[in-house]
């Protein structure tokens, strides 16, 4: 009977955990590590332990950092687990809000301080609306980031959103800068010769990272190429397969390049727009503001809203496909 209880808990678990030993040198690991776990949403329940709830992208998310600390020196193991004695699971969802509530509030205060009015002035001049209007596109890109990660809706969300509506409304940008002309570009094939018809094979539940890359394989590398979404573990690849973004895959996460850059690389395409993509892909995916360009807060809520709207992975592809033919097309006018 214990050993059947034992079964029905470990099939039960609702968190993962990260244990991890990190070496004194080089200095920088540990608050490299810090920082990648502060924006997948982790919290500290020990040092050098940290937990996320249960499910396949913060499993991938802790099998990408356990990667990095192993690679660097470090020890790391993931475990899925049930919390028995000690902590309850209320206690550690309440730390989650708690961690979220802080950044809420954090980002709520500074758009309040945006929004007052200017010594001697109840106007805002060009230049301070310029300066605001920076400082309300980092607050919304943060908050984007700390959405995706609030995993047990901390309170505070609705307030530090209201005040940036309000902070936005207060700016009223001029609607449009004119239309330029018409055209896209494609981007520069590289060595794609022998990646036509191939199936590739990627986990269930396709997000931003898989969506894209996705686009970008049909579009620049195979365009007969035929995709199979498969569970995260225990697939075995079939004779002829190419895998992507998932772990051991030929092509997949590296260092801090997310699937997408990682594929531009390996064939080479070398187009400007293209390499744009790519970088708001990369702040999407891997939530590391690496690149912070204008479009990425936008495309993060229209992927989330094809995640959200849509459960069948094809559908999925299909609707984020459109979505990033749009970018693709939108950022090569604006560079001409």
């Amino acid at each position: 009977m214990e050993r059947s209880q034992s079964m029905e808990e470990v099939a039960d678990s609702r968190w993962l955990v990260l244990i991890h030993q990190i070496p004194p040198k080089p200095d920088y690991l540990r608050v490299k590590v810090w920082r990648r776990l502060q924006r997948l949403g982790a919290v500290a329940i020990k040092n050098s332990v940290y937990v996320l709830p249960e499910g396949d992208q913060p499993r991938e998310d802790l099998q990408w950092v356990s990667r990095e600390i192993v690679e660097d020196g470090g020890e790391a193991t993931i475990c899925s687990a049930r919390f028995v004695e000690g902590l309850s699971d209320g206690q550690v969802e309440a730390m989650f809000r708690n961690a979220r509530d802080g950044e809420y509030a954090q980002m709520a205060e500074e758009a309040r301080r945006l929004m007052e009015p200017p010594e001697g002035s109840s106007d805002l001049d060009r230049e301070q609306r310029a300066q605001i209007a920076t400082a309300c596109s980092r607050l919304n890109r943060r908050l984007a980031e700390v959405t995706a990660v609030d995993f047990f809706g901390a309170p505070g969300r609705e307030a530090a959103t209201r005040v940036l509506s309000a902070l936005e409304a207060r700016l009223r940008p001029p609607s449009g800068t004119g239309r330029q002309a018409a055209g896209s570009r494609s981007g520069r094939r590289g060595r794609t010769r022998g990646f036509r018809g191939r199936t590739w094979v990627t986990r269930k539940g396709i997000h931003v990272d898989r969506i894209a890359s996705a686009w970008l394989i049909r579009r620049f590398i195979d365009r007969t190429a035929d995709f199979k979404f498969v569970p995260a573990r225990g697939y075995h690849p079939k004779a002829g397969e190419l895998r992507f973004d998932m772990f051991e895959a030929e092509y997949t996460h590296r260092g801090d390049r997310c699937t997408f850059e990682v594929l531009m690389d390996e064939f080479r395409l070398e187009d400007p727009a293209l390499r744009q993509v790519a970088q708001v892909v990369h702040d999407i995916d891997l939530k590391d503001s690496k690149y912070s360009l204008p479009e990425t807060a936008g495309i993060e809520r229209l992927i989330t809203g094809v995640g959200v709207s849509h459960r069948d992975d094809e559908t999925r592809l299909a609707r984020g496909s459109v979505l990033f033919d749009l970018l693709f097309t939108g950022l090569g006018r604006h560079r001409r």
